[in-house]
């Protein structure tokens, strides 16, 4: 897919190659202005603005710190995926999707959620993590693997348990 493949682009771009990734350091280095508002919607995660040269991507800063790096790694993919758009305004989602998005009718979103995904939990870290703690026997079960894994990476134990999944290293 091709988000994933421009998060990874932007990993190595930036010489990132340990976990957590430094979203807001990122955004900063992509031009991005970062503003921590408290929207009065809340099921508002964040926001793209783009104004001429200008990038603010805004993150709703009532929602966890996990939360806001999955809002702003979305932000990011959608500046780089989806160049073009003024505004770009996106719910909350559950398991990282909207009613829209789950449904894999909204593209962007889906792109954006992929991008998101592979910046933050790159494969590769999350699969060399993974086989580092297993041959440590660091995690005694699937459940100890996910609330290790995403403190590693900085993410909430959900978004962990959708990475995993999708990894094929956890089956629930």
């Amino acid at each position: 897919m091709r988000a994933d493949r421009e998060a990874i682009a932007l990993l190595d771009r930036l010489g990132l190659d340990q976990p957590p990734i430094p979203v807001e350091d990122i955004a900063a280095k992509l031009g991005a202005i970062l503003m921590r508002d408290d929207f009065s919607d809340d099921d508002v995660s964040g926001l793209l603005i783009r104004e001429g040269d200008e990038q603010v991507i805004g993150v709703n800063k009532r929602h966890s710190r996990a939360r806001q790096r999955f809002t702003i790694a979305h932000e990011i993919g959608h500046l780089l995926l989806h160049a073009g758009k003024p505004v770009i305004l996106d719910r909350a989602r559950v398991n990282f999707r909207d009613a829209v998005s789950s449904m894999a009718t909204d593209y962007d979103e889906i792109q954006a959620n992929a991008f998101a995904a592979e910046l933050l939990m790159p494969r590769d870290m999350v699969m060399a993590e993974s086989r580092r703690l297993a041959s440590e026997h660091a995690a005694e079960d699937e459940d100890a693997l996910l609330q290790i894994l995403a403190d590693r990476f900085e993410v909430s134990a959900e978004a962990m348990n959708f990475r995993l999944i999708n990894l094929g290293i956890i089956w629930r």
